[in-house]
């Protein structure tokens, strides 16, 4: 009897171990993903939205009871993957913005992939990696470029949305210049979008993921490295944010007897985002490549024969494209035509390609002179559309064949 009680007990703690070691091995699994992703950031929100908060502990007895907005502050904030401390603190004051920066970073993200959908580099995103863009954002290319300041414009849009609609309750609409009359006999009215208040915001958020100068660097040039990237991201973060306010439009109401429009009332408005991307777009296109990689060869012959004279005219250049309206890079993009997933680069075999088109979707771009394969698919189609009275259109459903052309 004992023996057979002492092997019942063997077998419920080896139950019990196996429990405990299985569902370690899930969590494992579950955390996998965020323990192989490298440089996480606070884009992967646009990925995964924001979770509800965890739910707290009550308190003990005779303990001092939290105020609940600095509890749910703390838990919402303090679950998110990816944001670094100064934007932690920042999610800590204004818990409910953090809503619209989610939808601000996925509407950047979307907006990118828009924008690149026929392009080599379609602005792929890994949805296993906190870092979304994965080795892309490593790179300092004009790719990585335009992502900073499109995902800050996204910010900037979305939280500006949230003071205009009531969403947040720390801004409304601008009312600043609510009533004043200007000499063209037109006053501020209606509800202003309050841009103020979304640039500020975003200029402490987004700019906040940037990391503090670390204290290990050994050489010179391994802070030089470090610096221009900083200034890199965080004038191309301030370039996307300038872009939604260079786009401002104004909207006037007229109003007098009959229509005679004796005073007008206007308010100014943000464009949609799509005019955003399609501007950051075009300055992607014209991007300026900032070299500071220069060999210890070509800093002595400089120095030779053109003394301190070009290392003079040089900062002056840099620091003039650094305050200029254009984004800017420090590295050449990479070679998008073959696959290189150490580069996070995914190539354009098996994409589609336009065999009529001139532009980046032709099959002679796309396919960087592979070619390509075409297959013959069926497509379905509405056909035979007829008005049934009174109330619906009836349909036949047609099949046709279609020629897809896809990249070797």
């Amino acid at each position: 009897m004992a023996l057979l009680s002492t092997s019942i007990l063997i077998l419920s703690v080896t139950l019990a171990s196996m429990r405990n070691v299985m569902s370690f091995i899930q969590l494992i699994v579950l955390f996998l993903p965020f323990a192989l992703s490298a440089s996480p950031n606070w884009m992967y929100l646009g990925i995964i939205g924001i979770p509800p908060p965890l739910q707290q502990q009550q308190a003990s007895p005779g303990s001092e009871i939290e105020d609940p907005e600095i509890v749910q502050a703390r838990a919402v904030c303090g679950a998110l993957p990816g944001l670094a401390s100064k934007q932690v603190d920042v999610c800590m004051k204004h818990p409910n913005a953090i809503y619209s920066v989610s939808d601000g970073a996925k509407k950047a993200i979307e907006q990118c992939q828009l924008q690149f959908r026929h392009e080599r580099w379609n602005c792929s995103v890994m949805e296993n990696e906190q870092s979304v863009f994965g080795p892309t954002l490593d790179k300092g290319s004009k790719e990585t470029a335009f992502i900073y300041a499109i995902t800050s414009a996204g910010v900037v849009y979305s939280i500006t949305n949230a003071c205009s609609s009531g969403r947040l309750t720390e801004c409304s609409c601008d009312s600043m210049q609510h009533g004043q009359t200007t000499p063209e006999g037109w006053k501020w009215g209606g509800c202003s979008d309050n841009l103020r208040f979304g640039l500020q915001f975003s200029r402490k958020f987004v700019d906040g993921s940037e990391p503090n100068r670390p204290d290990n660097f050994k050489t010179t040039k391994q802070k030089r490295i470090w610096s221009n990237r900083l200034k890199m991201n965080l004038h191309n973060n301030e370039v996307g944010r300038q872009i939604v306010m260079s786009l401002m439009k104004m909207h006037c109401r007229c109003h007098g007897v009959s229509g005679s429009c004796e005073l007008k009332t206007c308010w100014k408005f943000m464009p949609s985002f799509n005019e955003i991307g399609n501007e950051l777009k075009q300055k992607y296109g014209k991007a300026i490549l900032i070299n500071h990689n220069v060999n210890d060869s070509q800093k002595k012959n400089n120095t030779i024969h053109k003394k301190r004279e070009p290392r003079a005219l040089n900062r002056l250049k840099n620091r003039m494209l650094i305050e200029s309206k254009e984004l800017v890079h420090i590295q050449k993009s990479p070679n998008y035509c073959k696959q290189d997933f150490e580069n996070g680069v995914l190539g354009t075999e098996g994409r589609k390609c336009n065999i009529t088109s001139t532009g980046p979707d032709s099959c002679n771009k796309l396919c960087c002179g592979r070619g390509y394969i075409t297959k013959v698919v069926k497509e379905e189609e509405h056909c035979n559309c007829k008005f049934v009275w009174c109330c619906y259109v009836k349909c036949d459903l047609c099949y046709k064949n279609i020629e897809q052309k896809s990249c070797k």
